[in-house]
């Protein structure tokens, strides 16, 4: 895993030292998300606080979990983490995701767009797809989330249901 990481480092060194050849680079807010990932990790899916959206684009071989710790009292996203498998703009966009949902409420992170992301990490028309998925694994946490949520309350309805007939 460490030699991965150190070979995609040096593959975006050699990326920026070509910069004055008028090859395009990445933005320094990429390879700031993609050196320090913020929030990676994971959660134990099976906690009904706990959202989780997988999303993959086959084309170019992205794949990223992002998942979402809501408080049931106050509704907003106490925590957030990911893991990604892709290029720098993929990890780059989950990490920023990751950053911005935490503390805003479930329909405040519904509202963020991929051009939101695109656009705050500068990425280039063909890596645009990165972003998408950000927002595609947004949205696919916050429905599971809301599924467990349904299930739960469908659940405690029918117990309330039995205690009150018994």
């Amino acid at each position: 895993m460490m030699m991965l990481r150190q070979a995609g480092r040096n593959v975006l060194r050699s990326v920026q030292a070509r910069e004055g050849s008028g090859v395009r680079s990445y933005h320094e807010r990429v390879v700031d998300h993609y050196n320090n990932p913020r929030n990676v990790g994971s959660f134990d899916k099976n906690d009904p606080s706990v959202g989780t959206g997988l999303v993959g684009a086959p084309a170019c071989g992205d794949v990223m979990k992002l998942q979402v710790k809501v408080d049931e009292q106050t509704g907003k996203v106490v925590d957030a983490c990911f893991k990604t498998f892709g290029c720098g703009s993929a990890i780059a966009s989950s990490s920023v995701a990751s950053e911005w949902i935490k503390g805003r409420s479930v329909e405040e992170v519904m509202s963020i767009k991929n051009s939101d992301i695109a656009k705050h990490l500068s990425l280039p028309p063909v890596k645009l797809h990165c972003s998408m998925l950000a927002e595609d694994a947004i949205k696919a946490a916050v429905k599971d989330y809301e599924a467990k949520k349904a299930k739960r309350n469908e659940s405690i309805e029918l117990t309330e249901g039995k205690v009150a007939e018994a």
